[in-house]
């Protein structure tokens, strides 16, 4: 296994230090908010979790970016911005059920150099660095070969805003449904993208994503040999991530015309992208 730098190592580090604040309210929160809807919503976890975060790179990069979640974007003159999902999953967080992460990526001159996404309750640390492969508790990962979906199983999420799109969503939840051997949803795109990247599902799709959902996963996807895009196959834009579609590769171009069905070019105009 290549040596890891000292980013990197701060980086794993620091989610692993967020993921003990996790557990200490694993089961046993006592605050809870809603942000935009009844499904979206924040706990101390969340808010204690990001502080250390925060902190952790202020005292230690006291010169580089940072976009988290759950507060404004730090701005500095500096060629680093760290992005950040202090607590990825928080719904199941809530309701105990171990599929959450934390979500660390930094990119250098606009482009992920690495990327960290720690599940705490099942102490599985998944890390990448550019040029240098990808690892599950310092053991390299990769993606499946099957080449037809209907050998595939496949991993999406649904937003929080219940508009025009969001019905069409499950039309193409059962499109997908219909030929593969099944579609399930988790609740974490974080872990989603790291599971593409283990070999656990065949390809994730998902609409409506931030830059804190998929910047630490798409890193490890790419490293462990899989590929990651627009549902039009373009190359992703590092802050167009409102629709992603990640696979083994070989299925890439199936699952792209699936989503390019006249009948969901809603989500492909721009007019009516977000």
């Amino acid at each position: 296994m290549t040596a890891k730098s000292d980013l990197l190592k701060f980086a794993i580090k620091t989610a692993k230090e967020a993921g003990k604040i996790h557990m200490s309210y694993f089961g046993n929160i006592s605050s809870l908010e809603n942000k935009s809807t009844n499904i979206d919503l924040l706990t101390n976890a969340d808010i204690e979790s990001e502080q250390y975060i925060l902190k952790s790179i202020q005292d230690k990069f006291p010169h580089h970016s940072i976009l988290s979640e759950e507060q404004p974007e730090l701005k500095k003159n500096s060629e680093y911005i760290w992005i950040i999902d202090p607590l990825d999953g928080t719904t199941n967080f809530v309701h105990q059920l171990p599929v959450f992460s934390c979500s660390i990526g930094l990119k250098k001159n606009n482009e992920t150099i690495l990327g960290v996404v720690y599940n705490p309750a099942a102490n599985k640390c998944f890390y990448a660095e550019k040029n240098k492969g990808a690892f599950l508790n310092d053991k390299p990962i990769s993606p499946t070969s099957s080449d037809t979906l209907s050998e595939c199983l496949l991993v999406t999420g649904f937003p929080y805003k219940h508009d025009e799109k969001y019905d069409l969503l499950f039309s193409i939840f059962k499109d997908f449904y219909d030929i593969t051997r099944g579609v399930r949803r988790l609740g974490a795109a974080s872990l989603d993208l790291c599971f593409v990247a283990m070999g656990r599902f065949d390809g994730f799709y998902e609409y409506g994503l931030m830059p804190w959902d998929v910047c630490a996963g798409e890193i490890i996807l790419k490293e462990a040999g899989g590929i990651i895009s627009d549902w039009n196959g373009a190359n992703k834009h590092p802050s167009d991530c409102s629709r992603v579609l990640a696979s083994n590769k070989f299925i890439h171009k199936e699952m792209s015309d699936i989503l390019l069905n006249e009948k969901y070019k809603i989500f492909i105009d721009q007019n009516n992208s977000e």
